[in-house]
């Protein structure tokens, strides 16, 4: 994983998470997460490893991954996380403008990532969809409506975020 990719991370939660954070080390994506009949990546799978991986004292652990990710019942998904859970997962695949035949914009990609980090994450702090379209927690299936949301999260939901991190800071990290 590009170090840039990373630090773009390392700011976005800094900035939304009052904890501290540590990056561990790359773990290799599992043979069996492979689905060759649609050359993506199921990202149950792919969670199960970082789960494995995870430091016992983890409040929370974030996957980035280049892989293509789906599940069963969906053609893709840029991300997936445990709701109110330990683990969320992000994707760069569809988050990069080369994937739909485009020349590569940093500025976008970073843009997407920061909204797809703050979506799943969160997940992981209980949230669930919101109504508002602009806003982080907004359901996408498509990247235009990645691209149609806010880096930030609405009110309700940027309350209820606040709420929940700062409960936790502290307990482990």
């Amino acid at each position: 994983m590009p170090a840039q990719i990373l630090d773009w991370i390392d700011e976005v939660a800094a900035e939304w998470f009052p904890m501290p954070t540590q990056r561990l080390a790359m773990i290799a994506v599992p043979a069996e997460a492979y689905d060759k009949t649609r050359a993506q990546y199921q990202s149950v799978e792919l969670m199960k490893a970082v789960t494995r991986n995870a430091p016992a004292d983890a409040t929370r652990v974030l996957g980035i991954t280049e892989a293509d990710l789906a599940i069963p019942t969906l053609t893709f998904l840029f991300g997936q996380a445990q709701l109110d859970g330990l683990v969320a997962l992000v994707s760069l695949a569809r988050l990069r403008q080369e994937f739909y035949g485009l020349e590569a914009d940093e500025g976008l990609l970073r843009e997407r990532l920061v909204k797809e980090v703050l979506h799943e994450m969160g997940h992981t702090f209980g949230l669930t969809h919101c109504h508002d379209p602009k806003c982080v927690m907004s359901l996408a299936t498509h990247v235009g409506l990645v691209d149609r949301k806010d880096q930030s999260y609405c009110m309700n939901c940027g309350i209820r975020i606040a709420r929940r991190a700062a409960s936790l800071d502290g307990e482990t990290q």
